[in-house]
């Protein structure tokens, strides 16, 4: 397991770093749209949500869906985005909690870090910081944060009950996350699951739904929700063989 966490590790990291370049294209959704799926236009935000943003934030969007919108963030509190990209999800998050709240993006690619903190500096944004970081070791202290989004990310990740366990622990009492994920109704086979450039791709990362709101209960979240799980198409391409994959909308809290 070790080896094979270092190795999607680098895969994933590789692959965001050359999106980030500008040397590849993504396989999650854009704010407008995505290739991903032969083409089609997947919308992920309100266009309110997106007003005043520049194209170098626009453009970047990773995610396949919006957890900024479920999350309800309120005037001063702090907020935790795992796995940041170009900070697209930071910044609309900031506009929500003002200048007495405050938003830390975690990402683990020295490429992603840099184009989120030259959008920062392009925006202006004061409200926002961004650390270097795995999402399965957040740089964060404990019961530090009382929101944490994640937007397409978790099902990258090679030990996902590390990634639930570390929001737990960095969540005050009573705080809550708001997730948007790629999940699937059934099971890859083991020859897909090992193909770490699929993984990289959001596509054989991803588990059962059922299976993810469980690690996220063994981990001792409660109130667990999926508000919506729509079918993926345009957002990830599927190919013969997979299960059907969707992208789903979680909640859940820390116990107070």
């Amino acid at each position: 397991m070790a080896d094979n966490t270092i190795s999607i590790h680098e895969v994933v990291q590789a692959r965001y770093g050359a999106i980030a370049r500008g040397e590849s294209n993504s396989c999650c959704g854009t704010s407008s749209g995505s290739d991903c799926g032969g083409g089609s236009e997947v919308q992920l935000y309100d266009n309110q949500l997106l007003e005043g943003l520049p194209a170098e934030v626009t453009n970047i969007s990773l995610g396949c869906g919006d957890p900024v919108t479920i999350a309800g963030l309120q005037s001063g509190e702090t907020v935790l985005d795992l796995g940041s990209g170009g900070g697209i999800d930071c910044f609309m998050a900031a506009r929500q909690v003002g200048e007495t709240g405050y938003v830390i993006g975690v990402d683990m690619t020295p490429s992603m870090l840099e184009k989120a903190n030259a959008n920062k500096l392009k925006m202006n944004v004061h409200n926002v910081e961004f650390r270097r970081g795995q999402i399965e070791a957040l740089p964060v202290q404990d019961n530090a944060v009382d929101v944490i989004m994640s937007n397409c990310v978790i099902n990258l990740s090679p030990n996902k009950p590390a990634v639930f366990r570390e929001s737990l622990r960095v969540l005050k009492p009573g705080g809550r996350v708001s997730i948007s994920d790629i999940v699937t109704e059934g099971d890859f086979t083991e020859e897909l699951r090992a193909d770490s450039a699929k993984w990289a791709e959001c596509v054989t990362g991803a588990i059962d739904a059922e299976l993810y709101t469980g690690m996220m209960r063994e981990a001792g979240f409660v109130d667990i929700q999926v508000i919506d799980k729509t079918d993926a198409e345009g957002i990830v391409e599927r190919q013969p063989g997979m299960p059907h994959i969707y992208s789903a909308r979680i909640t859940g809290r820390k116990p107070s």
